[in-house]
């Protein structure tokens, strides 16, 4: 779910002053008419709708080009060296940001876990694919200070590498590289993370106002009852979705527990709601935190109040990096970070089990850090000890967070603790492959993974994984023979067509997640959703089709997968012709069927849409549930998840409602009475003047479309067929379709487009 709102005017006023001789020559005051200073739209038109974002992150803010093939380049790199490089770095210690302990490990292994904990599986936005720890907002999140010093630290090897390594893949590889050479086995390393090249405008982080002069305060930590349902405690607290962080500004949780009040239950249900929508389980939770709380130490030696502003507002000659502390060094003893200051183990760059040992062997009680944060100490003065991470000789009593102690609290995260308190190698598995997991969730299919490490033979559920094919492929004498044989199975143009679009539709560009391969729509829990009826019949046909197929033997098969699609194919084509146009739709074979026991159920159904405006179906309890966001908001999410262009996405909405492709059967936006038939049917009404568009219902969900001559009701619609008439960037293009000349030029984009979203998923073909 996204919601664009109107950013708050402070959070973008830079705040250095300009002294100027003089005045503008052009008039006025100002200078820069093109510039996006407020008032902008957002601010003039709040509920715009913002179709621009589609074209985000777009080819021209690339330097790179279009014809830059990461995967080559990667694959050239030297990733023993590249990995030794990084590793002598590690242990190494500059004068401007040194490195606590003589070590960057537990530094770099926060910078990592940071770019890849901002996922959700919600919608499958966040996480470390494309570096966008290197952007605003997350760059000057508070719960990530002082990572722009890590990725700095960084830039040598980054360098040395150039763009055959993005800095997305190098962020992951060295906390992998952190966490080794302080002993510990990860499970692999998978590179192929591409660059963005400009700011996430797109993603919605949540309701609260961004207080960009306040977010080094622990009272920004406090407000946070705008994302949450109920108190913490009550039956029905929980998240707003598709939110995952406890706050704005974090990755998590707040450490200090909810409201920064210490209470450990209170953290541990804050925990298990966050890392829930970040994909993980109990034991995957109390592994990630157990074991990253392993290394390092955080940092609380200064007043949070005399710390400077973040990256984004700093002043131009700070060059990018933000959070200045003012105090003594300004970094190693008197660092700030998080407001916490303390180790949780006693030999904080080696991994072991002290920090479970510790946890479980001592009370702790609570104390505050220099900076001010709560904390805890353990309450006997006999408890071993940590070096201080700079000044030799000099020792420090341990630290736990309010979010350590609410593992030992929580009945369920304790039975984990003392699952790996008493079995250090089942702890250090599930460590390892919680990492994996955490770093790579966002990555997709296996076949998208880069390099030697990228550990793919092993099947992870997680990872939505597909059998691998152990047949011939159907050739093109085969497609054009079952071409005939399923449009001779008397399911209509519009059925076979709606199949093999849900199917595809579930393809989230964000983690690379659904898609047709696999054929999971004959699974549960896609087969099972109120959207996805029409298809059930449809795919029974199918699926003898395929047996009939394959029951002939001679080596080659057709999957389910490639045979919905391919009805689909065979299904545009007809109502293509049909309107008079000879347009071949392209069928790629490949996809292969999965199974249900490598369908994992719980994760699957973060795929169900709560709207769908392409088969024109909303949720019975949107009003309930949406929070203020329109139906239009979220099929504009769906457009971007799907990775279309505006022109794109109103060519194929044209396409699929005369193609009559409602998930219900019903007539909205069927703006045509050649159901079937692939016309422009659908822009020359929706651009007509001949209507007025008139609500059916108080909440204006549904409307008529009127004769202005009789009053008469020609058609229904809903919001997701007004809106391309109604917002003026959408408008034009359906203007450019309702043409004269705009079937023609519909028909040829259809298709294309068309074949994208079927091949979407194709990662097989290294796409």
């Amino acid at each position: 779910m996204t919601q664009n709102k109107p950013l708050n005017k402070d959070a973008n006023v830079n705040t250095q002053t300009f002294v100027m001789e003089g005045k503008c020559p052009f008039g006025g005051d100002r200078i820069g008419g093109a510039l996006g200073t407020p008032p902008a739209l957002s601010d003039w038109y709040p509920n715009r709708l913002k179709v621009e974002l589609l074209h985000q992150n777009g080819p021209q803010a690339d330097p790179l080009g279009p014809d830059f093939d990461y995967k080559a380049e990667f694959e050239k790199l030297d990733f023993a060296a590249l990995k030794q490089d990084i590793k002598a770095f590690l242990t190494t210690s500059v004068a401007w940001w040194p490195s606590d302990y003589g070590n960057y490990g537990p530094q770099m292994i926060r910078m990592a876990w940071h770019s890849a904990g901002t996922y959700r599986i919600a919608d499958g936005r966040g996480g470390a694919g494309e570096g966008m720890q290197r952007f605003a907002p997350i760059n000057s999140w508070w719960d990530n200070g002082n990572t722009d010093k890590s990725r700095r630290l960084l830039w040598p090897i980054k360098q040395k590498y150039g763009n055959a390594l993005s800095w997305s893949d190098l962020m992951v590889l060295t906390g992998n590289c952190a966490l080794e050479i302080m002993g510990f086995p990860t499970y692999g390393f998978g590179g192929g993370r591409r660059d963005a090249w400009e700011a996430d405008n797109l993603t919605y982080w949540g309701p609260e106002v961004w207080d960009a002069k306040n977010v080094n305060s622990p009272d920004s930590m406090v407000t946070r009852d705008k994302r949450w349902r109920g108190k913490n405690g009550d039956a029905d607290y929980d998240l707003e979705n598709p939110l995952a962080a406890s706050h704005q500004a974090l990755i998590y949780v707040n450490p200090e527990g909810p409201y920064s009040n210490g209470d450990p239950m209170g953290s541990a249900r804050d925990i298990r709601i966050t890392f829930t929508r970040m994909a993980m389980n109990n034991e995957e939770t109390v592994a990630l935190i157990a074991g990253g709380h392993a290394f390092g130490k955080s940092h609380g030696m200064t007043n949070p109040k005399e710390i400077g502003p973040q990256p984004e507002i700093a002043p131009i000659e700070a060059m990018g990096l933000g959070w200045h502390n003012p105090r003594g060094k300004g970094n190693a003893e008197d660092t700030m970070t998080n407001g916490i200051e303390g180790s949780w183990t006693p030999n904080p760059t080696q991994w072991d089990n002290s920090y479970l040992e510790n946890l479980f062997k001592f009370e702790w009680v609570q104390t505050k850090s220099p900076a001010g944060a709560l904390q805890w100490t353990p309450a006997t003065p006999d408890a071993p000890r940590t070096p201080d991470a700079h000044i030799k000789g000099e020792t420090h009593a341990l630290m736990m967070m309010t979010s350590d102690i609410a593992l030992k609290t929580d009945p369920e995260y304790r039975k984990v603790c003392e699952k790996f308190l008493n079995d250090f190698d089942a702890f250090t598995l599930a460590f390892s492959k919680a990492w994996y997991k955490l770093t790579h969730r966002d990555m997709g299919p296996k076949e998208r993974y880069l390099g030697p490490e990228k550990t793919i033979e092993n099947d992870l559920l997680w990872q939505d994984p597909i059998p691998a094919r152990n047949y011939d492929l159907i050739d093109e004498a085969d497609i054009a023979s079952l071409k005939k044989v399923v449009m001779a199975t008397g399911q209509s143009v519009s059925n076979l067509a709606f199949t093999a679009f849900s199917a595809a539709a579930t393809y989230r560009g964000s983690d690379k997640r659904g898609g047709a391969n696999g054929g999971r729509l004959a699974l549960a829990p896609q087969k099972d959703w109120t959207v996805n009826q029409r298809t059930v019949p449809v795919v029974a046909a199918l699926q003898q089709v395929a047996a009939d197929f394959n029951g002939k033997g001679g080596g080659k098969q057709v999957s389910l997968a490639d045979l919905i699609v391919l009805a689909g194919c065979a299904a545009v084509e007809k109502a293509l012709a049909d309107a008079g146009h000879n347009v071949t739709v392209p069928f790629t074979p490949g996809r292969v069927d999965t199974t249900q026991e490598l369908t994992d159920l719980e994760m699957s159904n973060w795929l169900k849409p709560v709207v769908d405006g392409f088969r024109n179906f909303v949720v019975e309890d949107f009003q309930e549930i949406s929070l203020g966001v329109s139906p239009e908001e979220l099929f504009l999410d769906k457009a971007h998840l799907l990775s279309l262009t505006a022109p794109e996405w109103v060519a194929l909405v044209g396409g699929l409602r005369v193609l009559g492709l409602n998930h219900d059967g019903s007539k909205h936006g069927v703006f045509t009475d050649r159901v079937g038939v692939l016309s422009n049917d659908y822009f020359k009404h929706i651009t007509s003047m001949e209507y007025e568009w008139r609500k059916a219902d108080e909440k204006g969900m549904t409307f008529t479309v009127n004769s202005r001559d009789t009053g008469e009701i020609k058609f229904t619609a809903t919001r997701c067929d007004l809106i391309f008439g109604s917002n003026q960037q959408l408008r034009s293009v359906s203007e450019a379709y309702a043409s004269s000349d705009g079937e023609q030029r519909l028909a040829k984009d259809f298709a294309r487009v068309w074949d994208k979203v079927m091949m979407l998923d194709r990662y097989d073909l290294n796409k």
